[in-house]
């Protein structure tokens, strides 16, 4: 009798132990989108009303969280139901329109990033150029660039795909395209761009840190300030950057491994890789909530609702 009462114990812990996974599953997604569009709000919000944040680099931020923002809004949802594994055994119209959605607004997230490398490459590298070479005008040129090649680029990939579904093996252009191209254009040829970007960047800001060192009065200079604040929002964006590929990169070469050597890669892992990459799109607001000191003052104006009170648009954020 007593083995039995312990044994019932035991299946009522299993039993309530599984239901609070199911349960935590279940809410886990749902607390992400809620974080990813409070926090991509802010950021949004917070660009477009301070005059302040109106500079080419805000912009370009904004187009960023943009794109998480849709994440969001309709990645994670449509990704509740329509899994990795699911698609790849069913497929159909839904799953075509989730991976189109899905490819257009992770290329547009990476090439948004790669316009911020350019940014910084030329606020750093070409300071006396910088504000004639990247205006609003560049930044908006650059950003509707971005979306509109995004966009083409995931239609030419859902076409490929939906030729290949029709013909099978014998479309051997259409599989290279969706399963080599795809992750080439929309992933490695713009981080590898990012990354020698970043590097001469890099190399530049050593050199410059040297040359304020070795001369007393620079520093003292408005220009030696300029340019220290240069660093330090190229260092931010930068980690932005890192953060992504951290995120983003494991479910790519998964991905290149799983099409091209027949690798047998389990579903769980595809569909965890997959939820690693939406949920970068969660982490940059608290990058730049950390990092920079007007975007946290932005943030705390707006959360503690004084932009309802007044008029705080040309207010000097710290």
């Amino acid at each position: 009798m007593a083995s039995e009462g312990k044994d019932n114990s035991t299946e009522v812990v299993i039993s309530c132990k599984t239901y609070f996974s199911c349960v935590l599953l279940r809410i886990f997604p749902y607390l992400v989108c809620v974080v990813i569009i409070c926090g991509n709000l802010l950021i949004i919000i917070s660009v477009i009303y301070f005059r302040q944040l109106h500079t080419p680099t805000n912009y370009l931020i904004l187009s960023l969280a943009v794109s998480d923002l849709l994440v969001g809004v309709l990645i994670i949802p449509l990704s509740r139901e329509f899994t990795f594994h699911y698609c790849l055994i069913h497929g159909g119209l839904s799953c075509t329109v989730r991976k189109c959605i899905d490819v257009t607004l992770a290329t547009a997230s990476i090439l948004n990033l790669m316009c911020i490398s350019i940014d910084r490459y030329h606020a750093v590298c070409k300071p006396l150029t910088y504000k004639t070479t990247i205006t609003v005008h560049v930044a908006v040129v650059m950003i509707l660039l971005s979306w509109g090649f995004s966009l083409l680029l995931s239609i030419g990939f859902v076409v490929a795909e939906l030729n290949y579904a029709k013909c099978g093996e014998k479309c051997f252009r259409d599989v290279f395209i969706v399963n080599v191209c795809g992750p080439i254009f929309t992933f490695y040829l713009p981080a590898i761009v990012m990354l020698c970007i970043y590097g001469r960047i890099f190399l530049v800001a050593q050199k410059q840190a040297r040359s304020i060192q070795n001369t007393t009065y620079r520093s003292r200079t408005p220009g030696a300030t300029i340019s220290k604040m240069e660093r330090k929002a190229t260092k931010t964006l930068a980690i932005v950057m890192s953060t992504f590929l951290i995120c983003c990169s494991p479910f790519f070469i998964f991905l290149m491994i799983f099409f091209i050597n027949k690798v047998s890669v389990s579903f769980a892992v595809m569909d965890v890789l997959s939820w690693m990459g939406m949920s970068n799109s969660m982490l940059n607001p608290f990058i730049y909530a950390f990092f920079y000191s007007w975007y946290r003052s932005a943030f705390k104006i707006l959360t503690s609702g004084k932009i309802f009170q007044g008029y705080f648009s040309n207010t000097r954020l710290s």
